[in-house]
């Protein structure tokens, strides 16, 4: 694993690169924030002590609160990406900032101050020449905590979009790859340590006295406060010159593979720059706001889960109603559907092999006299859909005696280690075909159609007529089959998204 792990960092080291960059920005960027707002704010609350119970008492509940529901409650007010990521891991580190700063100020020997007073020192002068320098010892100890919780929180800004390193965990995770998940978490451990490193050198600077030590400690400061704001600014805020379209995919491996099918035909066909987000949370819970509010201006989706996700539609999808699908697009987001590529990834049961011979499951209708034995799996989305685990149930007449949220990466691992006996799969499953398990009958037909396409937004299009010339090289060109063969590849041969694409693309000489 070592080997496969150092092997794929030399190969990717562009890629952990760009992402280390864009976490260290998002990371200095809220740690910036949160020494500047929680410093003042402990500052204060030390000044007038009446406020300091409520203000800890607010910063306390806040930091209590799940990270995931964090920036659930924050998307509809920020959206996805940097934004929102900066404003959740500020708020995060809020609460030790404050709570050192006010502990550090309030712990002043009081005769020292007396002392102070009674030569003739004034507030400002006592604040800032004698209480804040003396307080600096906790202050520092409470930014160096913070600053290593934020660093390795910060892996949670890919779950909306936004970039770091928690992009390359979330995408080994999701394709099957641990050498890519463990190259991003040691990644984030390492620059935590770094980080902490540095600030211990700092920290053991500032208890130097000597008028001279003072000077270059000050300068210190401002160096580092410089380069924070400048590795913010670089790390989230590289941008690329000319016209940017923005696509965002989902986090399943076929969208990856789908998001770089996109890129390389755009950026050979067009003139436009591309900025691909790769696996965001939620999928179409989070992008299609982000469509909405123009963060995003195309992505790759399916018509079974626009009907009933989008359109909130309870009727079963099928494919006699996409004109109705468009025209709704059309008048309700001024959005339009274009290169529908002509797989349809539709969702599928499947239970353990000794499971399906044990009870002589075939079909759907057959889980119903054993799912009280039984512990049914499914991605977190699944159980919230129209089109999901309620309805299923109550189509089926189903009562399984558990039920598991996973990541959709870690389906295939969890039954076949036994930890669920049932799951809901899609039919163009990479690890589909090399897992033992047996495929259900959907005998009532339960499961609508959801062929994919591309959702853009219409202005974006009408702008760059261009893009049209694009989409309609990828109508018609994937089968289910294909797409099966390209999630294989990556999820159990270990290929590169990129590389399969564009391997898929060349031998259907859409390439040049």
């Amino acid at each position: 694993m070592i080997w496969e792990m150092w092997n794929l960092f030399l190969e990717r080291s562009d890629f952990f690169a760009d992402l280390l960059w864009e976490h260290l920005g998002i990371s200095l960027l809220a740690i910036v924030i949160a020494v500047l707002i929680g410093g003042a704010a402990g500052i204060l609350i030390s000044e007038v002590r009446g406020a300091a119970k409520p203000t800890l008492g607010v910063v306390s509940f806040l930091y209590t609160i799940p990270s995931i529901s964090m920036l659930g409650f924050l998307i509809p007010f920020s959206g996805v990406g940097n934004a929102t990521a900066v404003i959740a891991l500020t708020v995060y580190a809020l609460l030790p900032m404050v709570r050192n700063t006010y502990a550090g100020m309030t712990n002043v020997d009081p005769a020292i101050l007396e002392a102070a007073k009674g030569m003739g020192s004034t507030r400002m002068q006592v604040l800032f020449k004698i209480r804040l320098p003396l307080a600096m010892p906790v202050i520092m100890s409470g930014i160096r905590s913070m600053v290593t919780m934020t660093i390795a929180l910060a892996g949670i800004a890919s779950f909306i979009g936004a970039g770091g390193l928690g992009v390359a965990i979330y995408r080994g995770i999701t394709t099957n790859n641990t050498a890519m998940t463990m190259d991003g978490s040691l990644l984030i451990a390492l620059l935590a340590l770094l980080m902490d490193f540095l600030l211990g050198i700092v920290e053991r600077r500032m208890t130097k006295r000597s008028a001279e030590a003072k000077k270059v400690n000050h300068r210190i400061a401002a160096a580092v406060l410089v380069l924070c704001l400048a590795g913010a600014g670089v790390g989230m805020f590289r941008t690329r010159t000319g016209d940017t379209v923005h696509i965002a995919t989902k986090p399943m491996t076929e969208q990856y593979v789908l998001g770089e099918m996109l890129e390389l035909l755009i950026e050979q066909d067009t003139d436009l720059n591309v900025e691909l987000t790769q696996g965001v949370g939620g999928g179409t819970s989070n992008i299609q706001p982000a469509m909405e509010s123009g963060e995003f201006d195309t992505y790759p989706e399916y018509t079974g889960t626009a009907w009933n996700m989008v359109l909130k539609e309870d009727s079963l999808y099928t494919e006699d109603l996409f004109g109705e699908l468009e025209q709704a697009y059309e008048d309700d987001y001024s959005m339009e559907w274009v290169g529908m590529y002509g797989f349809n990834n539709t969702y599928g049961l499947v239970a353990r092999r000794e499971i399906a011979e044990q009870y002589g499951l075939k079909t759907y209708s057959d889980l119903a006299a054993a799912t009280g034995e039984l512990t049914f799996g499914a991605e977190y989305d699944f159980f919230e859909r129209e089109d999901g685990y309620d309805s299923l149930c109550g189509t089926y007449g189903l009562k399984f005696k558990d039920t598991m949220d996973l990541d959709i990466g870690l389906k295939y691992q969890a039954l076949d280690e036994g930890q669920i006996d049932v799951m809901v799969v899609f039919t163009t499953d990479g690890q589909l075909s090399s897992s033992d398990v047996v495929v259900l009958e959907d005998n009532l037909q339960f499961f609508p159609s959801y062929l994919c396409g591309n959702v853009i937004r219409s202005e974006v299009l009408e702008a760059h007529p261009e893009l049209n010339g694009v989409f309609e090289k990828l109508t018609g060109t994937i089968s289910d089959s294909d797409m099966a063969k390209m999630n294989y590849q990556v999820e159990t041969e270990g290929r590169e998204p990129e590389d399969v694409a564009e391997e898929f693309l060349r031998d259907r000489g859409l390439l040049e």
